[in-house]
């Protein structure tokens, strides 16, 4: 019968907004006769677009229909109405059968074989129960041969499947349900082995240890199920014949052999699942079943640090229980003392690295399970610290991974930021592991490459509007957490093993924590061991919070580039605060506070320094709020207010300068923070921003303390009224909002008499405040100098140093050369009288923003000046790539670019009359003075020879205009900078391609080249 045009139409439509692929396809599906009498019901539909691949889902119904009515008779007939009836009335049934054959191509192919286990999925309906063991194992007590065996188990394999597609049960839950199916069937089956060999099982006790995910309880869809055979003669009595021993093992080989068959071959109803033996002693050389002694030995002599690593699993699971229980109780003790063994860490640490080095390279961006980032990063890292804490803390001791994660983070071994992220990045990585091997039951740790397998992979982990993209997304985020808290956490069990070394303990010799020191990047370990040892020796509360603090704290500083620099600042911050109570409870229990405190301490000199001055100032580093910048309005009114609480002039001074210190530590914490980034607070990728955000934190911080120093000044000298008014005029980056940390403040003053107040008089008292202000901020202090600079006055240094506007007038309209207009376009009022500063920026208004623009000679007058600045002030001897201020394509290449544009068009582009250098661009692109593409390479290379400013002076403690040749400092640099230890070549390589690009623009547009 045909279908009409309008309903093949609207079918196709509906087909698509439900989420099929093939819509023609399924259209020919749904007409099938089997689905006659469901195939227009919109509930059918809704169910369908609900599956992971409604096509797939759509054809093994179709299959599985089918295949009902090919039973015999009646009852086919009867089964195959029971099962459409189901698909209309019984939501969660519905939803449990199609979810499994939308997700599974194997277990579709299952149904198609038989039918009626769609049954089983009513079994377990209700979300709160779960099958354990003893369920699974009436689920397979019909089993008498390995074929019946693979049927049952993969009809108690589609419940469980139901259940983690439709969410009723999350990753732990589904792994822990496929370990306890394991469980059930290694115990079918070696009743099978017994069954088919009596004799054998008379002969012998066999137990069968369970290793691997399986002992973990956390088992995957399709794993090799690891697996130790212990075997005892059957009447063993402790003085048993060793011709007795010998055909027992010999037994309990054979069955165990035939066990392994019994799950490994496969058949038509395909394969359970390999046992793999080659946990055992000696491995696959080695024999396949032991006595509980010759094991016992082995461990005893010949063990590998892995080996008892991958004890650490052991469970027993089937056979002998009380053999089971006997084995565990013999090699429990060494594997919770096998981390006293010499080079434990590295051993560990190199079996991991072999892991990854015998990844295809083809296949190791997608490997989620060995590769970096990967599950077993997860899994070494927990292990590695169960196997150290665990020595003395029994409640490390889970199987589970996430169970003793769980553990780890209450009991303070792993932050709780660093175990939730842990936890969630390892349930996402399971999850998408068991996604992908559901598919077609086939064991894989791939990711797979095509669209339609990411599509559906992504669909049913709930991803519905961009599965592709967002699977994407999902799993390089987690596999970039993963990554970082492994390096992290991989090498805390050696720092709390030296951390805890006290005066005359053994447990690790000096000179091996001297190596694993080493190991870290610590340059000078003997200082960095007294550090230890002062800060965690004795049995006080302040050393047990420390020891707890320090593994933690040792491995950030190992991230920096100068870790030694980072431990010798916290013994110092600690000797200065260790007494507080707040401060190492903020550390202990405060994840952020702990994680910047150390970035800040190893980043460079500058902000340890400011630190040191005010250790108090940690507290910011804990309050959620407290490395956000404050405004200059609140600066203003707080310096103002400690100035009016001071004394006199130079007390009132200092007192500004403890608020700046404090604020400036502010500001340079935020900013490291931001560039490293923290588990909290992942690296800023807007470099752009951070740079604003210090320019505008740095600015109003200088403008405050200028303005208390003001305030200052006029109190002590005139009481309540200076007899003139007077501002303070921001000039160059200050006046532009964007000062760097070493940047001096370049001001104008200017004044004017109060009415009534005699010329000279107030012509004294202003040249008497700007020289006290001066006075004042340079005296000798232990902070970052806070230098005035007033050379872009009139005349220069040769002119008076603070001028009445009427001065600056006559001055600018019969004098001011063009390099004069092209400095006042920074030109910002910063303190003092507001009126006053406003009238100056009216009087400037036309000289930096002339009508029509500048005439061609005063843009060749800009020229020449810039050329014979690039000739005449560049420092002998400097690299002119690498210079950030006067080298090619930096600051002054970019900001003269800038300027000119300005000058030329500020006049009829409001845009354009700003005094900041990136918004004075981002206008002219908009106004299409500059290409898009132009535009965003000097904004690139502003940003970046900024930033490299900020570094220099964060690293260094002091002012500089190109990179550091000490090579801790280099690297600091460009850690700051966001690379990576060994990089600083790809740093510099980056610096001067960037600005190279600048400096072509900068040619053009500036010189017209």
């Amino acid at each position: 019968m045909s279908v009409p045009q309008g309903r093949r139409s609207s079918t196709f439509t509906r087909l698509l907004r439900h989420g099929f692929t093939d819509p023609s396809g399924a259209e020919r599906l749904l007409d099938a006769p089997a689905l006659s009498s469901v195939r227009s019901d919109p509930l059918l539909l809704d169910a369908l677009g609900a599956t992971a691949d409604p096509d797939l889902a759509l054809l093994g119904l179709v299959r599985l229909v089918e295949a009902q009515e090919r039973a015999d008779g009646a009852e086919g007939d009867t089964a195959r109405r029971e099962l459409l009836d189901t698909l209309i009335t019984a939501k969660p049934l519905r939803d449990r059968l199609l979810g499994v054959l939308g997700a599974s191509e194997a277990l579709a192919d299952h149904l198609a074989r038989h039918p009626a286990d769609w049954q089983a999925l009513v079994t377990y309906e209700h979300s709160d129960l779960h099958p354990g063991v003893a369920e699974f194992e009436q689920g397979l007590a019909d089993a008498v041969d390995p074929d019946s065996l693979r049927v049952s188990y993969r009809r108690c394999l589609l419940s469980i499947a139901a259940r983690d597609v439709c969410g009723t049960t999350d990753i732990a839950q589904t792994a822990a349900e496929l370990a306890d199916l394991a469980t059930a069937t290694l115990r079918a089956a070696l009743a099978i082995a017994r069954a088919a060999a009596p004799a054998d099982a008379a002969l012998c006790r066999l137990a069968v240890i369970a290793m691997g995910k399986c002992g973990g309880h956390e088992l995957n869809y399709v794993s090799d199920v690891d697996v130790i055979f212990v075997a005892e003669p059957a009447d063993q009595t402790g003085t048993t014949e060793g011709a007795d021993e010998g055909k027992a093992i010999r037994a309990a080989t054979r069955l165990a052999a035939h066990l392994m068959r019994i799950c490994s071959e496969t058949t038509v109803e395909g394969t359970i699942w390999p046992v793999d033996a080659n946990l055992r002693p000696e491995g696959r050389n080695g024999p396949l079943v032991r006595t509980l002694s010759s094991h016992v030995a082995y461990y005893q002599r010949w063990a590998k640090t892995w080996e008892f690593q991958a004890l650490l699993k052991a469970r027993p699971v089937a056979g002998d229980p009380e053999l089971g229980e006997a084995y565990l109780e013999a090699v429990s003790p060494m594997v919770w003392t096998v981390a006293e063994r010499e080079n434990f860490v590295p051993d560990v640490q190199k079996m991991r690295k072999r892991v990854v080095a015998n990844i295809p390279a083809g296949e190791v961006e997608r490997e989620l399970k060995l590769g970096p980032g990967g599950l077993r990063d997860v899994e070494f890292a927990v292990q590695l610290l169960q196997l150290v804490h665990g020595r003395a803390d029994a409640s490390l001791r889970s199987r589970t991974t996430l169970d003793a994660l769980a553990a780890l983070a209450e009991r303070g071994y792993v932050g709780r930021v660093d175990a939730v992220q842990l936890d969630d990045a390892y349930r996402f990585l399971r999850t998408l592991e068991h996604r992908i091997q559901l598919y077609k039951l086939r064991r894989t740790h791939l990711v797979p490459e095509g669209d339609a397998d990411l599509r559906r992979i992504g669909r049913s982990m709930g991803m519905r509007t961009e599965p592709l993209t967002d699977l994407n997304r999902a799993w390089k985020r987690h596999t970039s957490v993963v990554r970082r808290l492994h390096e992290k956490l991989f090498y805390r069990p050696l720092l709390d093993a030296v951390a805890q070394l006290a005066p005359g303990e053994t447990r690790l010799s000096t000179e091996a924590a001297r190596e694993r020191l080493v190991a870290l990047g610590y340059a000078d370990p003997t200082s960095a061991l007294r550090h230890l040892e002062a800060l965690a020796s004795g049995v006080t509360r302040k050393s047990a919070i420390q020891r707890t603090l320090l593994p933690v704290l040792l491995g950030w500083f190992a991230d920096s580039a100068d870790p030694d620099a980072g431990l010798l600042g916290f013994r110092k911050v600690s000797d200065a605060l260790g007494k507080t109570p707040w401060y190492l409870r903020l550390l202990r229990d405060e994840g952020a506070a702990a994680e910047n405190l150390a970035r800040v301490l190893s980043a460079g000199r500058l902000a340890p320094d400011l630190l040191m001055r005010a250790p108090e100032a940690v507290a910011l580093l804990g309050d959620p709020h407290g490395l956000e910048p404050r405004g200059h309005a609140q600066l203003e009114q707080e310096v103002l207010a400690a100035v009016g609480r001071a004394e006199g002039a130079e007390q009132a001074v200092a007192a500004a300068r403890g608020v700046r210190r404090r604020e400036l530590f502010r500001t340079t914490a935020a900013d490291i923070i931001a560039s490293y980034g923290t588990e909290e607070s992942p690296a800023v990728g807007d470099q752009g921003a951070l740079v604003d955000r210090v320019g505008a934190a740095v600015s109003d911080l200088t403008a405050a303390t200028l303005a208390g120093t003001l305030r200052a000044v006029v109190r002590d000298g005139w009481g309540a009224q200076l007899p003139a008014r007077f501002a303070v005029i921001g000039m160059g980056r200050f006046g532009g909002h964007e000062l760097s940390y070493g940047s001096d403040a370049d001001v104008l003053f200017v004044y004017e008499p109060r009415d009534g107040a005699d010329d000279h008089e107030a012509a004294q008292a202003a040249n008497k405040v700007v020289s006290e202000m001066r006075r004042l901020l340079a005296l000798p202090s232990a902070d970052p100098p806070l230098l005035i600079d007033a050379d872009l006055r009139p005349e220069g240094k040769s002119g008076p140093v603070v001028r009445t506007l009427k001065s600056y007038e006559a001055y600018y309209r019969r004098w001011s050369l063009v390099w004069e207009s092209q400095a006042l376009l920074r030109a910002q009022p910063v303190a003092g009288d507001v009126e006053l500063g406003a009238s100056f920026i009216d009087l400037v208004d036309p000289m930096r923003y002339p009508a029509e623009g500048l005439g061609d000679d005063a843009v060749r007058e800009i020229r020449r000046l810039k050329a014979r600045m690039e000739s005449e002030r560049l420092p002998r001897g400097a690299d002119p790539t690498l210079h950030t201020k006067l080298g090619r394509g930096g600051l002054s290449d970019v900001e003269w670019t800038v300027q000119l544009l300005q000058l030329q068009h500020g006049w009829a582009e409001p845009g354009l009359r700003t005094t900041r250098t990136r918004e004075a661009l981002a206008a002219a692109c908009a106004a299409e003075l500059l290409p898009t593409e132009e535009a965003a390479i000097l904004d690139e290379a502003w940003v970046l020879a900024t930033r490299v400013r900020n570094a220099v002076m964060l690293v260094r403690g002091r002012a500089g205009d190109t990179f550091p040749s000490d090579g801790r400092e280099l690297g600091a640099v460009g850690r700051y900078l966001g690379y990576d230890p060994g990089h600083v070549g790809d740093m510099l390589d980056d610096y001067r391609r960037i600005t190279r690009r600048a400096r072509a623009v900068m040619e053009e547009r500036f010189y017209g080249a």
